[in-house]
């Protein structure tokens, strides 16, 4: 079974769900046969690199809270991260543009090495001091700590071309799909869950999604050649 989840760097909720997704499937029993991928998804697309400000100032401005209410919910999140076992700073974080982000998650994704990268984004975004916007050298040594060599990472950054047209198609598809919005998560295209749900939830949908798998309907079945795990039928002459 494969599980997709659309999702951005930026979005507490996110970090929040993968969180309590992962916990659920640690429980699944066919945990070894679900194929989790990550994809694609910006909260603020076309914003300029260097266009950084205050979390609490772009929360301010786009949802015409007051600086009070916005602090509150950095609070509320802050305890439903602690919750997870997430560190959370609810004060001085920034926020910017993750385009580049999603252009090395996809690098990272060739080399077998995107979760890790991932949780690494995560982490720097919403628990560490530096930040994580307009600052390639950053990223670049969290490549590296991801395991990703630090040239071919650095690369990427540097050329606004790379993996930009798959970021595109993961966000493409995510409208087809109907997400407004994420935490989105797809399971065997038959199933989706929408924001960062209970852990019972996800429990939930992976036993309901691998209950329903539809057998594969074979539309010829005979003697035709074939190789299986004795061999290969050889043709005699």
């Amino acid at each position: 079974m494969r599980v997709e989840i659309w999702s951005d760097i930026a979005c507490p909720w996110c970090y929040v769900g993968k969180a309590r997704f992962e916990k659920a499937l640690a429980a699944f029993p066919h945990r070894d046969q679900v194929e989790v991928v990550h994809r694609s998804f910006e909260l603020d697309p076309g914003r300029a690199k260097d266009d950084i400000q205050p979390v609490v100032a772009m929360l301010t401005k786009k949802y015409g809270m007051s600086e009070a209410q916005a602090e509150a919910g950095e609070d509320n999140l802050g305890a439903q991260a602690a919750a997870e076992g997430l560190a959370y700073r609810t004060r001085g974080r920034d926020h910017g543009s993750t385009f580049d982000m999603h252009r090395l998650l996809h690098f990272a994704k060739e080399q077998g090495r995107q979760e890790e990268l991932l949780d690494l984004l995560y982490a720097a975004n919403f628990a560490e001091e530096r930040s994580v916007f307009n600052d390639d050298e950053r990223l670049v040594e969290l490549a590296a700590a991801a395991g990703l060599d630090a040239d071919r990472a650095r690369k990427v950054l540097g050329d606004p071309a790379a993996y930009a047209d798959e970021v595109r198609a993961d966000e493409r598809e995510a409208a087809q799909l109907g997400a407004r919005g994420v935490p989105f998560f797809v399971l065997d295209r038959t199933y989706g869950v929408s924001g960062a749900q209970p852990t019972e939830v996800f429990a939930q949908a992976l036993s309901q999604a691998w209950g329903e798998r539809s057998p594969l309907t074979l539309i010829q079945d005979g003697d035709a050649d074939a190789c299986g795990p004795d061999g290969c039928a050889v043709p005699q002459r």
